[in-house]
């Protein structure tokens, strides 16, 4: 097992300020490490107060995203973390998946394809890596914006060749209830995690593999050794700690659907105008900030991916 060290993590201001000089980086938009829905209740969590630990390091460089909302910092990604595989608290992700080995380990892609293959996470970070500013927005109606650092998720399926049949991509987390304690404390879900996305969604630009944030590899609790991220949708899309990827011709059921919930859909767009069963979707709240702010349709990139879906019902898009 190979684990980061907290003398490794670069200082976030340190980051900032050596990020004003990069070049040759791909910079989009910001989504977060939200992973998955909040359990029963009226309301979506109410909002943390402001912690001015989380706030911007006073002199550091300013850095935004396209539409001019700056990072969130290091640390509140870093300890603010849907992971029900080791946690329903948020605050309790950081410490229980600690020692959470990301070393050895492997990615099979198979299914569908022409070339199936057992990758290496090592041969994972031989893909180039390039940095992506997405913003994250969580169905529980909160967001942050991160600054990852991965590859475009087509180009790992474009190693395997994928057969025309090929439909859909299925996705599935490591499991281990030894190592995962959220998982027995949770024994009504279908563990292991999985989730799926249309073979259009996969391979769009925009939906990357991130093998880290802040120019450092992940942690952990952000779904270290590699996790999938989907800017334009809700955080639990955006499946964590994965092993296996299958393309496959019928549409894959998530753990969400397969729980039966009736509201954690194949689709999943962030989109303002359908509520929650439970909670407006039209506003959220930024993590670090006071107040909440307006949610935009497709999470702000709708000028990329609308034309994914011609003929989706707007309520298909997230139920």
């Amino acid at each position: 097992m190979t684990k980061i060290r907290s003398s490794d993590i670069t200082p976030e201001q340190v980051y900032l300020s050596r990020r004003k000089f990069m070049t040759g980086v791909g910079a989009l938009a910001l989504l977060a490490a939200c992973g998955r829905a909040a359990p029963e209740s009226e309301e979506p969590p109410a909002a943390l107060p402001v912690d001015p630990t989380l706030a911007p390091t006073e002199g550091a460089v300013a850095q935004t995203d396209e539409l001019g909302d700056s990072f969130t910092t290091f640390e509140a990604i870093t300890n603010y973390n849907d992971y029900y595989e080791f946690s329903t608290s948020k605050e309790a992700v950081a410490r229980l998946a600690g020692d959470f080995p990301t070393r050895p380990w492997t990615i099979e892609v198979g299914g569908l394809v022409q070339k199936p293959r057992i990758f290496d996470i090592e041969d994972i970070l031989r893909f180039d890596q390039e940095e992506r500013i997405y913003r994250l927005r969580c169905v529980e109606a909160w967001s942050m914006v991160i600054p990852w650092l991965g590859f475009p998720l087509s180009r790992l399926l474009k190693e395997v060749e994928p057969l025309s049949s090929a439909k859909y991509v299925r996705f599935q987390s490591f499991y281990d209830p030894e190592l995962m304690p959220g998982t027995l404390a949770l024994p009504q879900y279908p563990w292991p995690y999985v989730e799926g996305l249309s073979i259009a969604e996969a391979m769009h630009d925009l939906t990357i593999l991130s093998t880290g944030l802040y120019g450092k590899e992940l942690l952990p609790q952000n779904g270290a050794p590699l996790r999938l991220v989907v800017p334009w949708k809700y955080g639990f899309k955006s499946i964590k700690a994965i092993v296996k990827i299958d393309l496959v011709e019928e549409m894959p059921a998530s753990l969400w659907m397969a729980s039966g919930y009736g509201e954690y859909g194949f689709w999943a767009n962030v989109n303002p105008d359908v509520d929650h069963r439970r909670w407006s979707q039209a506003t959220e709240r930024r993590i670090g900030e006071n107040g909440r702010r307006e949610t935009l349709f497709f999470n702000g990139y709708a000028d990329e991916v609308a034309s994914l879906y011609p003929n989706l019902d707007s309520r298909d898009w997230y139920y």
